[in-house]
């Protein structure tokens, strides 16, 4: 019984630190910059809980919720949250503006999510009208703002997003990202779990793409460092590059990967908001204009963020043989899907 109390008062202990440390957080961010985030695709699958984790985030101070429809049941639920952010939903087309105004930040999951036997092709039919549209708004509004694409298919999106930016005059490649944070999240999981690690602990990069043979994970550049070859390598990598039709498949026919990438594109925003604010040494793996490729100019890697956005590109790093095959093998792919974003402005 002594053992049990003593158990319960550990865990009280616990909890008082966290509220302390999570109030000490609070208080800083308040004395802080002012940060504005807006998320466009606000009521969506990924949308919802990706406003959530934003607005429990300490250094977002305001909160801009937009999407066709529905976003202002959304905004009020969020604002119930006991945390500092302000939050506003916005909704239609009259409504676009108002929500970007004066963003730092605008993450876009707008869109439709994959179903079950729907090719990114089909995504881009129907996404690629819609970001072209929000990105029109974007150089109107908030020409300045950091630019986070989770739309898919984004190999093609962020193309596109350029192409609109360059049109209007406002593109700053330093300022437009592709979020592939879910194939770092994904990576760092399964690896943790064959290898018996914490993945607290884990980080694995992840080149390339964001779709399928595109995306490349440098499990030899993983750590902590374990070995990992032949069958088991092959079969870790393509459960990373799979990884979305594998939760669409479970989810049958009634979702995609929402919740997981609501947390990834948490993480990466997160990652630019401390950019931003000066920390120094904030690292992500992200889709950006790059020269790492010569004949592919979007290309996923290592970057260090700042107050401009991006601030370095960093290289690939020593890869191995089984990873240079693999990142010749998806060059033409990769390639392709940039041309046909670039197409879809210029011929629309």
């Amino acid at each position: 019984m002594a053992s049990a109390r003593g158990s319960i008062v550990r865990s009280l202990r616990l909890v008082g630190q966290h509220v302390q440390k999570q109030q000490s957080r609070e208080m800083s961010s308040s004395s802080g910059p002012q940060r504005k985030v807006a998320v466009l695709g606000a009521a969506g699958g990924i949308g919802q809980p990706l406003g959530l984790l934003m607005k429990l985030n300490p250094l977002v101070t305001h909160l801009s919720l937009y999407d066709i429809a529905g976003t202002p049941g959304v905004a009020a639920d969020i604002s119930h949250c006991n945390t500092p952010a302000e939050v506003s939903g916005y909704a239609g087309d009259a409504d676009l503006g108002k929500a970007l105004e004066g963003a730092d930040i605008v993450i876009i999951p707008a869109g439709v999510p994959r179903k079950p036997g729907m090719t990114r092709d089909d995504l881009f039919k129907i996404n690629a009208g819609i970001v072209k549209s929000l990105c029109a708004a974007i150089s109107q509004h908030c020409p300045e703002a950091l630019v986070a694409m989770i739309s898919n298919p984004v190999n093609s999106t962020v193309p596109i997003a350029a192409e609109v930016f360059k049109k209007a005059g406002t593109y700053d490649p330093r300022k437009l990202f592709g979020v592939t944070t879910l194939d770092v999240v994904r990576a760092r999981t399964f690896y943790a779990a064959k290898k018996g690690l914490n993945v607290r602990d884990v980080d694995v990069p992840v080149v390339g793409g964001h779709a399928g043979i595109t995306i490349l994970p440098l499990f030899s550049q993983a750590t902590p460092k374990k070995s990992l070859e032949g069958e088991e390598l092959d079969a870790l990598t393509k459960r990373t590059q799979d990884g979305g039709t594998e939760v669409v498949q479970a989810k049958a026919g009634k979702g995609s990967a929402t919740l997981s990438m609501a947390y990834a594109g948490a993480l990466f925003a997160e990652a630019c908001l401390k950019g931003l604010n000066g920390q120094k040494g904030v690292i992500e793996c992200t889709y950006v204009q790059s020269s790492i490729i010569p004949e592919l100019p979007f290309f996923s890697s290592k970057v260090r963020l700042g107050p401009n956005g991006v601030e370095e590109i960093m290289g690939l790093g020593q890869i191995t043989e089984y990873e240079s095959k693999a990142l010749e093998a998806m060059k033409s792919e990769l390639a392709s899907s940039i041309q046909k974003g670039v197409d879809f402005v210029h011929q629309s």
